[in-house]
């Protein structure tokens, strides 16, 4: 069934107090210069009430629109217009607000989600790259009223200076107010806003690596692993003990090459080496201060576990190890060269691996390069405007190959792995084996 979303207003949400003169320009962090020109695009669902009259839609709506401008003026670099790869001016022009209407249920979303659908729950896609991007929007909201009551809050903000967990901190500090006010606890939760006093902006002018937007036919489906099935797959790697996420990565690394071997194999062609990305939230890892988890900015780092050679008999384990060991070595000395004279550079390493990987894979075809980025750990699901608990947080499909977004569930012992591929790997990925054993049906939202 078409599911069809009707935006019925639009209007900038500026914020509630203005920027003070010295605070005008927002100098983006080296790391800011180096992040994708893109959004990053979370929705939230929200059931509706036992006493559905018991929502004023007018109320709601009003609410939403009063915190987030108070939000902005927390966060008020979000309510400016980046300018080119340097900074933002703080001009309180404000955030892009859309309100529409859903003319079906919330439980036809949530008992089986198109992902294909889901975007229409954003106010813009994400992922649109164009000349004037400058003049675009940081934030982006777009709030979707359901006939029975539901609600969805769907946002969309710069990947230019903000992560996952800046979107979640966010999202936090909106909410907060929604039910206390400014003057209430987020007061409390006031922005770190200096990343550029630690890793100092170049003169430099970031350019998409080509091939990163894919062209071919690609497939997004959501794989759930609960509580339960997350401790069957860690016991698998025995005294290793991984992570949650270091484990589900582990998994779904190996079974994505086994899909592309197959693949190859079928075509007569040799099965392809591979190497995986992963980014690393730095913030914990800053030494001899950590940063706050709210601190605005791009404060993660990508790293590059290295190839993994075809025809090596590679276990679990394996992928597990070289990931772990890849992820710890950024520590506190890592870090520190990223605050030093040669930080460029430094930072650039991954970068540039991971685009000569790119190269290699389009021009050669064997190599697979997979990219992971976990938001498992992101209080999403503590994010209550005054109607409970989300029932689902999500995001949306992605045009890029292989690519995988490590998603919390309600819970918050379980993980949903959002996986890109391209769509003749997706056939053979949903159906291995080993990755079969662990996923987990999914549940009536």
């Amino acid at each position: 069934m078409a599911m069809k979303v009707e935006v019925v207003s639009t209007e900038s949400i500026k914020p509630s107090s203005p920027t003070p003169s010295h605070l005008r320009n927002f100098k983006f962090c080296l790391l800011d210069q180096l992040a994708p020109p893109f959004y990053i695009p979370v929705v939230l669902f929200y059931s509706a009430p036992d006493d559905k009259a018991a929502r004023n839609c007018a109320s709601v709506t009003g609410n939403l629109k009063t915190s987030l401008s108070q939000a902005l003026s927390l966060f008020y670099p979000l309510g400016g217009r980046v300018k080119g790869n340097a900074s933002v001016d703080c001009n309180d022009e404000g955030a892009l607000y859309l309100e529409a209407k859903a003319h079906f249920e919330l439980s036809e979303v949530l008992s089986n989600p198109d992902i294909n659908q889901l975007q229409q729950f954003l106010p813009f896609c994400p992922y649109r790259v164009g000349p004037n991007i400058e003049e675009q929007v940081i934030v982006g909201v777009q709030a979707t009223l359901f006939d029975c009551g539901g609600i969805g809050i769907g946002i969309c903000i710069s990947h230019k200076i903000a992560d996952g967990a800046s979107v979640s901190a966010f999202l936090s500090a909106w909410s907060e107010i929604a039910i206390n006010g400014i003057d209430g606890e987020a007061g409390l939760i006031t922005p770190f806003l200096k990343a550029s006093e630690l890793f100092q902006p170049e003169d430099i002018n970031f350019q998409m690596p080509s091939g990163v937007i894919s062209s071919e036919k690609l497939s997004t489906k959501r794989f759930r692993f609960d509580g339960k099935s997350l401790a069957r797959l860690r016991a698998r790697f025995g005294s290793a003990s991984p992570t949650r996420v270091e484990a589900v990565t582990a998994l779904i690394w190996k079974s994505a090459v086994e899909a592309a071997r197959k693949r190859l194999e079928r075509n007569e062609n040799y099965p392809p080496s591979s190497a995986a990305t992963h980014v690393v939230n730095i913030r914990s890892r800053v030494r001899p201060h950590p940063l706050p988890e709210n601190a605005l900015g791009n404060l993660w780092h990508s790293i590059v576990a290295p190839l993994m050679e075809p025809n090596k008999g590679y276990e679990l384990q394996d992928f597990a190890g070289i990931l772990r060991k890849s992820i710890r070595a950024v520590d506190a000395e890592y870090l520190n060269a990223l605050q030093g004279e040669m930080a460029l550079a430094k930072a650039c390493e991954s970068l540039m691996a991971a685009r000569k990987l790119v190269a290699a894979s389009a021009s050669v075809g064997e190599i697979e390069l997979y990219r992971f980025s976990s938001w498992a750990r992101f209080p999403f699901y503590e994010v209550d405007f005054g109607w409970g608990r989300p029932s689902w947080v999500c995001t949306t499909s992605v045009p890029m190959k292989n690519v995988v977004i490590l998603m919390g569930t309600e819970r918050g012992d379980g993980i949903e792995a959002w996986i890109t591929l391209a769509e003749h790997d997706m056939i053979e990925f949903e159906s291995d084996d080993e990755l079969l054993q662990f996923v987990a049906p999914s549940p009536q939202l």
